[in-house]
């Protein structure tokens, strides 16, 4: 399988500031970005620099906008890797895939993100030699994480943190997890993206209880029908 056929290839640049984000974990973001920044300084100190990051939390509360906007901030190249589209039915060439591209950013000192992680940990069968095999994936991953360099920074993704191997959240330095938005939170949010519209389009009924994901997909998709309505009664 071509490394390249994994990535997937995402060049939006996104901000820090673009990602609603509570203030607690804005607040790590923060640091953590400074930390990259001053990592020599802080290393002459023999102070750790943190760079393995875990993100836990629903689907579309902003993990992977997250990512993005750290890897800007930092001026990196960002790899995303869904492990969802990588785990084959063969596992070497699952473990041979992993390390391929922890390899690429290593090299490179890119931004490696994982999403998905659960994926490994889902991925356990029930007979005997399906769980051995699982386990030496594991393992593999592992030691990539382990050996992963300080001047690169590796982010992983997950939903479900509670079936992955407590031996890999073991090696994460941060784990950061994500809430789904209040209310006033998700107020804040429409606010933002109907302002670029005219008054006469942004006169929606607001959703709550979803993701911000969710609530934009939701958004767009009525100001597209207002619009066209709009445009309809010029006919």
């Amino acid at each position: 399988m071509n490394l390249y056929n994994l990535i997937i290839q995402d060049k939006e640049s996104v901000k820090l500031d673009d990602v609603f984000l509570e203030t607690k974990n804005k607040e790590q973001f923060v640091q953590l970005i400074k930390e990259q920044t001053y990592a020599k300084e802080l290393q002459e100190y023999g102070l750790p620099v943190n760079n393995k990051i875990l993100l836990e939390g629903s689907s579309g509360c902003g993990k992977t906008m997250t990512a993005k906007a750290i890897a800007n901030a930092l001026d990196k190249n960002i790899i995303i890797l869904n492990l969802s589209n990588i785990v084959s039915s063969r596992i070497g060439e699952t473990s041979q895939n992993i390390k391929m591209i922890f390899d690429k950013a290593a090299r490179e000192r890119s931004v490696l993100f994982l999403d998905e992680l659960d994926q490994i940990g889902k991925a356990r069968g029930s007979d005997d030699k399906d769980v051995g095999e699982m386990r030496r994936l594991v393992n593999t991953l592992i030691q990539l994480i382990d050996y992963y360099p300080e001047n690169a920074l590796l982010l992983c993704a997950t939903n479900h943190a509670e079936i992955i191997d407590t031996a890999i959240i073991r090696r994460f330095q941060l784990k950061i997890k994500y809430e789904m938005p209040s209310q006033e939170f998700l107020d804040s949010y429409y606010d933002s993206l109907l302002l670029k519209f005219p008054e006469d389009l942004r006169n929606i009924e607001r959703k709550y209880d979803i993701s911000f994901a969710e609530a934009k997909d939701y958004t767009f998709t009525v100001v597209k029908g207002n619009l066209i309505e709009k445009l309809e009664k010029k006919k």
